[in-house]
């Protein structure tokens, strides 16, 4: 399909940012009122969710008016046919052989083999939500948006490396409400210090254009893309990771986006889409 009919980003993006927003900021809010209760947990994992998933309803409504959308959505969301399996293969196990590297790389620096151990139990929550169910539903209803609409209306108008620094700068600054909602993810992150804080928002460039990389060449499934989110968060929550080694794993997967791109130049330069 000619991704010319993916049109609107402002329109898009503007109300992608605004309404998650406005949940959010009001869960972080209810999120420090003292003392804490179950009815105010399940009001801020109520508001999470209900923010999280702004983008794919705004996405769909967008989309549903147009039969050939439609039609291209539903191709996209299961369709594998004619993907090469070393891009399956880099979408499954990536992520793993980056974490575990980095945590491999971090032994040289002193830190604990502990780290290759289980974690018992995931390392934050959102209100009554565990953290492994958000580990799977986050990359689930974020990718029906980012990859069914959000990222082809973008790389309408701009080559794939400019499109996919463009959303990691976007996407570091949509997830920014988060890290005032207490037990979030995100939030223990900020605790943690700025410079993790800091790893956090800049691994999402390369991170983004490798799985663009992935999304494109796979014929724009968002399977792939969903598959890959899920990767990245599980297996950077699995393992008792010392936060230092996720700051070599961003180095790592940066080093990676580069040769990815200067060995695949005109794939990521060149401005007219075309099916790889």
């Amino acid at each position: 399909m000619n991704i010319g009919r993916y049109r609107h980003p402002f329109l898009f993006y503007g109300l992608s940012t605004a309404i998650p927003w406005g949940f959010w900021f009001a869960a972080a809010y209810v999120s420090h009122i003292t003392p804490t209760n179950e009815l105010l947990g399940a009001v801020v994992g109520i508001l999470g969710v209900a923010g999280l998933l702004g983008p794919t309803v705004i996405a769909f409504l967008m989309i549903w008016p147009h039969a050939e959308m439609r039609d291209d959505l539903k191709y996209r969301i299961i369709g594998l046919k004619g993907i090469k399996p070393i891009y399956l293969f880099l979408t499954c196990f990536l992520m793993l052989a980056s974490i575990l590297l980095a945590q491999a790389i971090s032994l040289l620096f002193g830190h604990s083999v502990n780290q290759f151990s289980l974690a018992g139990a995931s390392s934050f929550s959102a209100g009554i939500f565990p953290g492994w169910f958000l580990l799977f539903l986050a990359p689930l209803v974020e990718e029906l948006a980012w990859h069914s609409y959000g990222t082809d209306c973008l790389r309408q108008r701009m080559n794939l490396l400019t499109t996919s620094l463009l959303f990691g700068v976007f996407w570091a600054i949509w997830h920014m409400p988060l890290s005032f909602i207490q037990g979030y993810y995100h939030s223990n992150v900020a605790e943690t210090g700025l410079l993790y804080s800091l790893n956090f928002m800049v691994s999402l460039i390369p991170y983004v254009v490798l799985m663009n990389w992935l999304y494109y060449k796979t014929n724009r499934s968002i399977l792939v893309a969903i598959v890959f989110h899920i990767t990245a968060g599980c297996f950077n929550e699995i393992f008792q990771t010392h936060p230092d080694s996720k700051v070599i794993q961003t180095v790592l997967l940066l080093l990676l986006s580069i040769v990815v791109v200067m060995k695949d130049r005109d794939f990521f330069l060149r401005r007219k889409y075309r099916e790889s």
